[in-house]
């Protein structure tokens, strides 16, 4: 069994009440009230996100809407930006 890794790139951005945290290349989004909960909470739906995308056979990679982008729209509101690394157990069968 060989391990694969992504990674993509996750953005908190602070709301009026609480973060919001994104990830680009996926466009899954979460929230929380504080950053270490906004992260965790990404994390969480990306990692959710990607066993759904695997079982149904979608696409993993759909990146934000440039329109939509924090980067784009929000750039003083971003708190932080760090990147996701998801471990892949690749496993052939028959």
């Amino acid at each position: 069994m060989k391990k694969q890794k992504l990674t993509f790139t996750g953005v908190i951005v602070k709301e009026d009440k609480g973060y919001s945290s994104v990830c680009l290349e996926v466009d899954v989004a979460s929230q929380g009230s504080t950053i270490s909960e906004a992260k965790k909470n990404l994390l969480e739906a990306v990692t959710l996100y990607i066993e759904t995308a695997f079982e149904n056979n979608l696409p993993i990679i759909r990146y934000i809407p440039k329109n939509e982008n924090p980067l784009n729209t929000r750039p003083d509101n971003i708190k932080e930006i760090f990147n996701i690394k998801i471990d892949l157990k690749v496993k052939a069968s028959v």
